[in-house]
């Protein structure tokens, strides 16, 4: 009698392994939520020109002595805006005229606004004669519990009991 020598898999174990794979495909995929590192990206890119808006003003004040929404020192008078920005977003009636003023000093790239179109909506400032706020509202959960997701859309401090968690009503701030 001749002894049978398997020298391969049965389909039964076959099955048994792609059933094993894709159990932790999809653990895998439910683990690293690619939608929210869609979101995470989106959020790193809207920090990065908050930070840029924000450095192009300190930088402005620092060569004209006043703000860009300001006319003079004295900031009595305002570049398109009918008073100073308290929470407004850099899509606001008035605010492409602040933008250009900063463009037009070379501390933001002229097609700063074509460029950051999307962006500029999500994007809030606040400001008086000497001091900026520039905040955003982050979609993403990590930069929701981030330590500096603790402010209102004007800058103020949002409510500690809440901020930073993931709360979707704080806003990621630089002062």
């Amino acid at each position: 009698m001749k002894k049978f020598i398997s020298k391969g898999f049965t389909l039964i174990e076959l099955l048994i392994v792609i059933a094993l794979l894709g159990a932790l495909a999809i653990g895998l995929i439910g683990a690293l939520d690619p939608f929210e590192q869609l979101k995470k990206g989106t959020d790193t890119g809207v920090r990065n020109t908050v930070s840029e808006v924000h450095s192009s003003i300190i930088r402005y004040y620092a060569l004209k002595g006043h703000m860009p929404w300001c006319v003079d020192n004295l900031c009595t008078t305002f570049t398109g805006l009918t008073e100073q920005p308290s929470a407004v977003a850099l899509t606001a009636t008035g605010m492409d005229s602040v933008l250009s003023s900063i463009v037009e000093t070379g501390e933001l790239k002229s097609n700063f606004t074509a460029v950051q179109a999307q962006q500029l909506e999500k994007i809030f400032l606040s400001g008086d004669t000497e001091d900026v706020t520039v905040c955003f509202q982050p979609d993403s959960k990590s930069f929701r519990s981030d330590n500096n997701s603790v402010y209102n859309s004007d800058g103020s401090a949002a409510d500690p009991a809440i901020c930073p968690g993931d709360n979707t009503s704080c806003y990621w701030c630089v002062k």
